[in-house]
C-alpha cells in the first residue's frame, strides 16, 4: 500500500479513536455524583429555571477549560447550560473527606451570559445535615 494511503488511514483511525475517548470522558463526568447533584440543584431552583427557560439543555464540558478540575477529594466544574431564554454556566464545587466516601456539594451557582449570578446551593454552617450527599 502506498505511504500516502497508510498515512491517510492512520489519521482516520486516530481521529476516530480520539472521538471515542472524548465521548467516554464526557459520559464519565455526566455520571459522577458531583455532576448529578449539581444538576439536581439546577432543576429544583425556580429562579434559575425562570432565567434560562425550559426545557433545559446541558452541554458537554470544555475539557480544555482550566476551571474544570477533579481529583480524589475535590471537584470543580463549569457546566454549560442553556434554555430558550438564556444560557450560561453552572459552577460546581464539591469535596469528600476520603476516597470512596460521599461527595458533598460546597457551592453551586448559575452564571448567565449577561453576568448575573444565581446562587443555587451553599451548605449551612449550622447544620451539616443540609449538605447534599451521594456516592
Amino acid at each position: 500500500m502506498p505511504l500516502g494511503k497508510q498515512i491517510f488511514f492512520a489519521g482516520v483511525a486516530a481521529s476516530g479513536g480520539g472521538a471515542i475517548v472524548y465521548y467516554l470522558v464526557q459520559k464519565m463526568f455526566s455520571r459522577a455524583a458531583y455532576y448529578q447533584l449539581a444538576l439536581e440543584q439546577l432543576h429544583s431552583h425556580p429562579e434559575a429555571l425562570e432565567a434560562l427557560g425550559t426545557p433545559l439543555n446541558v452541554h458537554y464540558l470544555r475539557l480544555t477549560d482550566k476551571y474544570n478540575f477533579v481529583d480524589i477529594a475535590d471537584a470543580k466544574l463549569k457546566i454549560p447550560v442553556s434554555g430558550p431564554k438564556s444560557e450560561g454556566h453552572l459552577y460546581v464545587s464539591s469535596s469528600r473527606d476520603a476516597p470512596f466516601k460521599r461527595w458533598n456539594l460546597q457551592e453551586v451557582f448559575l452564571e448567565l451570559k449577561d453576568g448575573q449570578q444565581i446562587p443555587l446551593f451553599k451548605p449551612s454552617r449550622d447544620n451539616d445535615e443540609v449538605k447534599k450527599e451521594r456516592r
